[in-house]
């Protein structure tokens, strides 16, 4: 067979794997010859000899004997010019070698040497997100077990894992944690951090550089890829057909993907079904909004933290209850506040009460006041419960009714800045002791009974939206 037959076949399979997959992975190929039923190839490197043998040979091979060549397999080796020569382990299969990593800290005669996968870790760890500092409560403790199994290493049981909510639930503490835990237990692993926008730069700049193999080399040779904040990649159609191939062949070598986002992957306006899919076809799991008591235990531990800095400060009984009610949507906002009361109260030598926290917080305390009105609250819950608002009102206590109140009044209760006894006061003139009763009421039935814990999470997140 010549260069020139080989060059017609080339054309042949152009037209049916398309511009896109020829460029990355047909046009690289230097054919070398055809011997006893066997073609052979030289490939820049391993990794593209693997992924074509597995995604294109048959298609290879049937345009080899379609074209008069009695061909039965397919040979790759590496070209004797290639920047990564191949390396013999004791099993005898070649595998890629990367340039060596000196110790940190260690004497060099020369510049440090780094290697491809040191120039992508671009974005550092933080030494404060670990599964020590993460304080764990019910809207994060699903969360939590799950990146805590994948830390643990060993064999992969779900993957790839999706962390998805809000800003500031802590979606990105949990990715940290897991990449520092991995380190630790096993240094060795190519363990590789970095935000989609980081990875969509990447892919851009290999482009610009005409480097793409270099790119799809790297990234698919590390342990444990974690993208955080996949959201970013939604409409960069190039960046997500990367970023689907990249998937399967971590995937296909039974590599760990752990990725974050700030709404489920179905959710996400934009992004190719195709990706939507594959994020959805591993462990999905939802960071709930902070509830009262996990935003208190939240900021207890911040407290701890702040007193070996500021070991002379006290804070008074009622502080930290009243910064876990009012700030209630983002736990950075909530650390932060704490962090600025320390440092406030620190300057100006006083005990951190009410009054001080009132005039050094007033800007986040306005804006973190709660918008629900009660009467948004009793309608919403009325529709829900499929009831008329008067009778959420009235004084009818058939249980059909007055289970619909309770919750209603629990609601008001933890999203209203609304007293008892004025809750009691729009609930048809009731006692507040009445109210009272009632939201204690929801909050046991809510550990005994899913389906009143279900029901007051809709419509939370429902009057929240």
């Amino acid at each position: 067979m010549t260069d020139d037959t080989w060059g017609q076949l080339r054309q042949r399979l152009l037209k049916t794997v398309g511009q896109n997959n020829f460029t990355t992975w047909i046009e690289p190929l230097e054919f070398a010859q055809v011997d006893d039923g066997v073609a052979t190839f030289h490939v820049p490197t391993n990794f593209m000899g693997n992924y074509v043998s597995q995604n294109f040979a048959d298609l290879i091979l049937h345009e080899f004997n379609k074209s008069g060549e009695s061909v039965q397999r397919l040979a790759f080796k590496v070209a004797a010019n290639s920047p990564t020569r191949p390396v013999q382990p004791t099993g005898g299969e070649a595998i890629e070698s990367f340039a060596a990593v000196p110790v940190q800290g260690a004497q060099q005669d020369g510049p440090a040497v780094r290697s491809p996968l040191e120039e992508l870790q671009a974005a550092p760890l933080d030494a404060r997100f670990t599964f020590d500092s993460f304080v764990v409560g019910k809207p994060n403790e699903l969360a939590h077990a799950a990146a805590r199994r994948v830390a643990e290493g060993g064999p992969v049981t779900f993957n790839p894992l999706v962390l998805y909510g809000g800003v500031g639930l802590g979606k990105t503490h949990l990715m940290h944690a897991i990449a520092w835990e991995l380190k630790e237990r096993n240094p060795e692993l190519n363990v590789l951090y970095l935000s989609a926008e980081q990875f969509m730069y990447r892919f851009v700049q290999s482009l610009r550089e005409r480097k793409m193999m270099d790119f799809k080399h790297l990234f698919r040779s590390v342990d444990v890829l974690m993208v955080d904040d996949v959201q970013f990649i939604a409409g960069k159609d190039s960046t997500q057909e990367e970023f689907f191939h990249t998937f399967n062949a971590l995937v296909d070598q039974n590599k760990q993907i752990i990725i974050s986002a700030d709404r489920a992957p179905g959710e996400i306006k934009d992004l190719e079904d195709r990706v939507k899919s594959r994020l959805q076809c591993g462990l999905v799991v939802d960071l709930h909004p902070t509830d009262y008591e996990l935003r208190l235990g939240i900021l207890q531990t911040k407290v701890q933290q702040n007193l070996k800095s500021y070991p002379d400060l006290r804070i008074a009984d009622g502080v930290l209850e009243l910064l876990a009610h009012r700030i209630s949507t983002n736990v950075r906002v909530l650390e932060g506040a704490l962090t600025r009361l320390f440092a406030f109260a620190s300057l100006v030598g006083r005990e951190i009460d009410m009054d001080l926290t009132q005039d050094c917080l007033a800007d986040v305390l306005r804006a973190s006041e709660r918008k629900i009105t009660v009467e948004e609250i009793q309608r919403k819950v009325s529709e829900y419960y499929n009831i008329r608002m008067s009778d959420i009102i009235g004084p009818k206590r058939l249980r059909s009714y007055a289970r619909p109140r309770q919750v209603a009044m629990y609601l008001c209760k933890q999203l209203t800045s609304r007293s008892l006894p004025e809750i009691g006061r729009r609930f048809g003139g009731r006692d507040h002791t009445t109210v009272m009763h009632g939201v204690r009421r929801i909050e046991e039935l809510k550990t005994i009974d899913g389906q009143i814990a279900e029901d007051v999470e809709m419509l939370r997140r429902s009057l929240e939206a």
